[in-house]
């Protein structure tokens, strides 16, 4: 019987590369194939802003989005942590494949001491810039942008100290030999989806191909706790731009918890709540109005405003 041809849209950095190559491995097991279609998105395009300044809504989708809905495409994978909370009309994240570690690590060519004062960061999360701001104030950060290569070559340029960056990303590209920190994930909280590869659709794919792509990418455990985490973002109108931060795991009884806050950009105020439930959506959007109501929403309005 000929395979069903399944194009996969991706971004053309090493990362995302690896990123759909696993995606096509698991389709090719399933009985497909696979082929890799690499484009460049606003985000990868525009290299000398920080995030925040472009806007945070489809900087890396907008352009695969577009692919789907013209049918050029039949998915686009991501990283969940870069999917906007809430999808453009017809469009729905399939699948979630399994979580590789969410935590956020320092990586450098020289060791680290946080204590250091005079110690320089690298990152274009606000975020971490946020976070980083609340617990070691005395740390200076500076906006680096780019594919994992690039600004590890700015790094070893001298221009910083170390970069913070998602561990997952870190180890598909073979980087664990520089590592000199990981952050404790109970008080520095990864962002919603970190870790985690998504594959997008839209409404045009056959359901029968979808339910089939779905069976043989999705992991259901990854997919429940990252509902909640999205129903807590969505609610939360939080995007790249905006230092919303989440995390869930599954308890040994069946129950999820999850942890969750905003920062304000200058680190001065962190909201943080945990709360545990078994309906994810129920219990995402049940955090984000506690962090809401206890001083979170006059947070986000100073974001937005500061932001505008």
């Amino acid at each position: 019987m000929e395979r069903r041809v399944i194009k996969i849209g991706t971004r053309k950095s090493k990362l995302a590369m690896w990123q759909a190559n696993y995606v096509a491995d698991m389709l090719d097991a399933a009985g497909f194939q696979p082929q890799l279609v690499p484009i460049e998105t606003k985000g990868d395009k525009i290299q000398h802003v920080a995030l925040s300044k472009i806007g945070s809504k489809g900087v890396f989708t907008e352009e695969l989005e577009s692919m789907l809905r013209r049918g050029q495409i039949d998915v686009a994978v991501h990283s969940a942590k870069d999917l906007q909370s809430k999808l453009p009309d017809g469009f729905k994240v399939l699948s979630f494949c399994e979580r590789e570690s969410p935590d956020d690590v320092i990586v450098s060519d020289k060791e680290i001491d946080l204590n250091d004062p005079k110690l320089i960061l690298g990152t274009s999360s606000t975020r971490r810039i946020a976070m980083l701001k609340h617990y070691y104030p005395h740390i200076t950060t500076v906006d680096v942008r780019g594919n994992l290569q690039t600004r590890l070559e700015k790094m070893k340029s001298g221009i910083m100290d170390g970069l913070v960056l998602a561990y997952a990303g870190v180890r598909r590209m073979n980087y664990d030999d520089l590592v000199k920190y990981w952050f404790d994930t109970e008080r520095f909280i990864p962002p919603v989806g970190q870790g985690s590869v998504a594959i997008e659709i839209h409404e045009n794919l056959p359901v029968e191909t979808a339910s089939r792509i779905k069976m043989a990418t999705n992991h259901p455990l990854t997919e429940k706790v990252l509902l909640a985490e999205r129903a807590f973002l969505r609610r939360m109108d939080g995007g790249c731009s905006i230092p919303v931060f989440g995390h869930a795991e599954m308890e040994s009884d069946g129950q999820i918890i999850l942890k969750g806050g905003i920062a304000s950009l200058d680190g001065k105020e962190l909201i943080q709540r945990t709360m545990y439930g078994s309906d994810p959506e129920e219990l995402g959007t049940s955090l984000a109005d506690e962090i809401l109501q206890s001083g979170g929403k006059k947070v986000l309005e100073d974001i937005k405003s500061a932001m505008s």
